[in-house]
């Protein structure tokens, strides 16, 4: 069985609240434990937010060495602004893949271009909450 890290950043915390017309109405946390479900006998998943850069960078280093087989990886709006996580992921063994819930590349043009995408194994967007459950099934 794999061991998955969902690892949220910015705003991601507020997911049923913000912005639903972009993001939906679901809580997060209702997600996850319909993902958890969903995934049991097939990978075991681990759950991190922040809204601080610094700490998603140390949760990547913390998990990045072994800890976990694969890392689903939402940096929300430091997608597109953050060299520091882009090398972080670089900096780490294990794979991460890049997900977001809206299609960026529908939205502001800002959001077209991510500062993570070369160093990720992989990148799902657009297809709501979803995008989660399909970066897992690749992982696996």
């Amino acid at each position: 069985m794999k061991k998955i890290l969902i690892l949220n950043g910015p705003n991601l915390n507020l997911l049923g609240r913000r912005e639903p017309t972009v993001y939906g109405h679901r809580s997060f946390d209702d997600f996850l434990d319909e993902l958890r479900q969903h995934m049991e006998g097939r990978a075991e998943l681990t759950y991190f937010q922040s809204n601080s850069e610094g700490a998603l960078i140390d949760r990547l280093h913390e998990a990045g060495f072994g800890e976990v087989d694969g890392i689903v990886f939402n940096a929300g709006a430091y997608t597109h602004t953050s060299i520091a996580l882009a090398d972080a992921i670089r900096g780490i063994e294990t794979p991460v893949v890049e997900v977001h819930i809206s299609n960026v590349h529908q939205r502001e043009e800002f959001r077209h271009h991510s500062m993570l995408a070369a160093a990720c194994k992989g990148v799902i967007c657009g297809f709501g909450l979803d995008s989660y459950r399909l970066a897992i099934e690749a992982m696996i």
